[in-house]
């Protein structure tokens, strides 16, 4: 039943890796380029999942009671105050934050984790694959490392979403997908324009909003 699961997982790493190797080769004003131009295309992504809600309201009430909770729990400062104890490099942190929403987030992702649990093939993960691969690819040669272990959140993400795919497919409508689709791309729309530098958004704060659309949607 994992198989569309650890080739997913594989095709971050591989792409991380080769991201990796190339981004060590290029200057800083290239790098710098990249970065800006690899912002944007995440803004396309943003936008585009965004348009997938059909409630606004409800993503709206999500998206506030979820900054509520974020803030509540301080859970950017929580995060800033554990990475300064490891001396983590910030920018490993980005690269972990935002390839991990961008891998996780989506129809495809969840359909296709289902498709796996419930009928045994893995077409749409596998399609899923090439797309991350990829994405893993471009994100690493200028985020670095933290690309690579995003791997961590998708595979349990997915993982737990093919196991419990029998209780979980009778709660999953697509109203559901739709909005923590449209909600999950919001929170990609902000780490776009923190990546541009237009804003300084604690992205972490606003992550609770995808778990309250999904309660939203089935006590509404």
């Amino acid at each position: 039943m994992l198989l569309g699961v650890f080739l997913n997982s594989f095709a971050v790493i591989l792409g991380g890796c080769i991201g990796l190797l190339l981004g060590k080769g290029l200057s800083d004003r290239i790098s710098e380029t990249i970065m800006n131009g690899l912002a944007l295309c995440v803004l396309l992504i943003g936008i585009s999942g965004s348009l997938e809600g059909e409630n606004v309201l409800l993503v709206i009430l999500a998206v506030v009671l979820g900054a509520l909770c974020g803030e509540g729990f301080d859970l950017e400062g929580r995060i800033e105050r554990r990475v300064k104890k490891l001396q983590v490099d910030s920018q490993i942190v980005q690269g972990f934050i935002t390839a991990s929403l961008l891998f996780c987030v989506g129809a495809m992702a969840i359909i296709g984790s289902l498709q796996s649990g419930l009928s045994g093939t893995h077409e749409i993960l596998m399609a899923k694959s090439l797309l991350d691969g990829t994405a893993a690819f471009v994100l690493a040669s200028t985020l670095g490392v933290g690309v690579i272990l995003a791997v961590i959140p998708l595979f349990f993400y997915q993982g737990g979403l093919v196991v419990l795919s029998g209780i979980i497919e009778p709660y999953l409508t697509s109203e559901m997908i739709q909005e923590l689709t449209c909600v999950g791309s919001l929170l990609i729309i902000g780490i776009a324009l923190n990546m541009l530098k237009v804003t300084d958004l604690k992205i972490m704060n606003y992550v609770p909003a995808l778990f309250v659309i999904v309660l939203l949607c089935l006590f509404k």
